[in-house]
């Protein structure tokens, strides 16, 4: 679901930049206030799983891959205005460092996942979960159904945005510039991998998530929860380090078996290399995973160029000087997650001095 460079032309890539700007505008201004306190742990510690929790590959239909997000528990846990932060300085590392994700379409990575996902996991977790008690199982149903619309509405908005540039960017020929399949192969093509495989990885997190913090801290369910609910039953401080514990543990842990996320053979529909259009074992796979219909001959004009712009330092999560792939994506995780946590740290300093308070972390 990362868009790489060059699969969107640049007018796409800055309508999505600009749509995506408001909503960043926004999140920032009705959370300069909470930087400024002990909510920055938590929003940097939801970054920071979000991010590992797509270094995790799953094998979807069609030989492809894809993965879960976590932008649903993000949603859940900070609410949606701190999730979309979360999650846009998740890609935003990714894209930089990593060549997850393009630096041109990082607009458009950040509009479908961060903001379209967090905004629709909000939307559905507070409509099915109405004023139920934070410990109700009701909660934890719709926890599970808010990550799986939230990461199927992500993917229908990427397969959209690609499935729109062979019908309004093509050459003097009519040969596409940029994504070269129509939205008749590509929405299918991304939705089927994400209504099953990925969809029930984000139900199954976001679900899980919610039913274990049920049982040992129902405080830090507090942000996504009506303001007079907070009061009435709210009772940890969902901000404290000694309460963002088992978060800690649990990003420790993931960081450990990332080299699982690896295992699974194939690329995500649409993340494609220019190189990989003049494969012919590629161009199968890509015909296969496209309901039989060929790659053009070569990649598309506009791809190509876009796809060079920007050459990430540790391409593909695999640093240049570690020759075991394991051992580079678990170093990757980690310098990853230490970027994450270091950007966060310094954004509740600036806050906090711009409000003239002093900085706590605990």
């Amino acid at each position: 679901m990362h868009i790489p460079d060059g699969y969107l032309s640049p007018s796409t890539c800055a309508a999505l930049y600009g749509a995506s700007a408001p909503f960043w505008y926004a999140a920032l201004r009705r959370m300069k206030a909470a930087l400024a306190t002990r909510l920055v742990p938590l929003l940097a510690v939801m970054a920071a799983l979000s991010f590992v929790i797509m270094m995790f590959n799953l094998p979807l239909p069609g030989g492809t891959t894809g993965h879960a997000v976590g932008v649903g528990i993000a949603a859940i846990m900070l609410g949606p205005w701190a999730s979309i932060l979360a999650v846009s300085i998740a890609l935003a590392i990714q894209a930089v460092f990593f060549g997850d994700g393009g630096i041109t379409t990082l607009g458009a990575n950040c509009f479908n996942m961060a903001i379209v996902g967090s905004l629709v996991a909000f939307v559905v977790y507070r409509l099915i979960s109405g004023r139920a008690p934070l410990t109700s199982s009701r909660r934890v149903l719709a926890a599970a159904l808010a990550g799986y619309a939230a990461i199927n509405a992500s993917a229908l908005c990427a397969a959209v945005e690609f499935g729109i540039q062979p019908i309004y960017f093509k050459d003097a020929t009519g040969a596409p510039l940029y994504a070269p399949y129509p939205l008749s192969i590509a929405v299918p093509a991304m939705m089927i991998g994400h209504l099953t495989f990925a969809g029930l990885a984000e139900l199954v997190l976001s679900g899980g998530v919610v039913a274990y913090f049920q049982r040992t801290n129902p405080g830090l369910l507090k942000n996504s929860a009506p303001v007079d609910m907070v009061v009435e039953e709210g009772r940890a401080d969902p901000r404290g380090f000694q309460a963002l514990r088992p978060l800690w543990i649990a990003l420790a842990l993931l960081l450990v078996l990332t080299p699982l996320g690896i295992l699974a053979a194939g690329t995500a529909w649409g993340e494609w290399s220019a190189r990989d259009f003049a494969s012919q074992k590629v161009r199968v796979k890509i015909a296969e995973a496209s309901r039989d219909a060929a790659p053009p001959d070569g990649a598309p004009q506009g791809l190509a160029r876009l796809s060079a712009l920007w050459t990430a330092p540790f391409p593909q999560y695999a640093p240049p000087f570690v020759r075991r792939p394991a051992l580079g994506y678990l170093l990757s995780a980690m310098f990853g997650c230490g970027a994450i946590l270091l950007v966060s740290l310094i954004a509740g300093s600036l806050a906090t001095r711009a409000r003239g308070r002093p900085y706590e972390l605990s």
